[in-house]
């Protein structure tokens, strides 16, 4: 009798099988292949990203953190489903947010989740060779990046000529912000300008733009609320719209 593929198995009994593959002697290679494709689209990447973070937030968390098995497993490369570009802060753990396991995500890390070369460059590796469907631009509460953006010139004067650069890439998205009296209103609304802002420069570049307009991937953008542990998706084009 033929086995079930991979992807209709339940976690145990994937790794009931793996752990029968390594007692045959199988390579790392007939291991790895054993792990199922459960995203194949842009949106299937959305959802099981809005159902991952939803166990975080909500205290369901299956931690799925890879054992030594799994980890073999992914010896023979990488399959990440979705990019994330987000922001170093600490308090901004992005694979323990979204509730995905190792090789689940490729994470891109810089203060204020800006778009600069480097980081550009990593995403077109990633759009190019890996088989991501989505790339999310993740800002979050109380950004430090952001709020240093919106503090006059002659304050940022004293900082180092490279952070100040980095600031600069997130400036002209809080310039010109509405009048909000409440701190945290407007500190949400200069974070999510920001994310809008790169979002739009993310979609601009050649690379992105092309596999976007081909159906291969979607840039979306999201907001992390550190107290509520919950990310509201920007998906819709209303949404990102600048």
């Amino acid at each position: 009798m033929s086995q079930p593929p991979a992807a209709a198995l339940d976690p145990a009994d994937l790794e009931r099988r793996i752990l029968d593959a390594i007692r045959r002697g199988a390579s790392m290679e007939d291991i790895a292949d054993l792990r199922p494709s459960r995203v194949v689209s842009p949106e299937d990447a959305i959802e099981a990203l809005k159902d991952g973070n939803a166990r975080f937030f909500s205290g369901q968390a299956t931690r799925p953190e890879a054992d030594a098995n799994q980890r073999r497993a992914q010896i023979m490369g990488q399959t990440p489903f979705a990019a994330v570009l987000a922001c170093s802060d600490s308090r901004v753990p992005v694979e323990i947010v979204f509730d995905q396991g190792l090789g689940d995500l490729f994470v891109v890390r810089v203060a204020g989740n800006v778009v600069g070369e480097t980081g550009l460059g990593t995403l077109e590796y990633a759009t190019e060779h890996l088989d991501v469907h989505l790339i999310v631009v993740m800002g979050h509460e109380g950004c430090g990046a952001v709020s240093s953006a919106m503090l006059p010139d002659e304050a940022l004067a004293a900082e180092p000529e490279n952070l100040r650069r980095l600031i600069a890439r997130i400036q002209p998205s809080v310039r010109g912000l509405p009048p909000i009296r409440d701190k945290k209103a407007r500190m949400r609304e200069a974070v999510l300008s920001n994310v809008r802002y790169q979002v739009a420069a993310l979609r601009e570049q050649p690379v992105i733009q092309a596999a976007e307009a081909r159906g291969q991937i979607r840039v979306i953008g999201g907001f992390y609320e550190i107290g509520s542990g919950a990310v509201d998706f920007l998906t819709e084009e209303e949404d990102l719209r600048l």
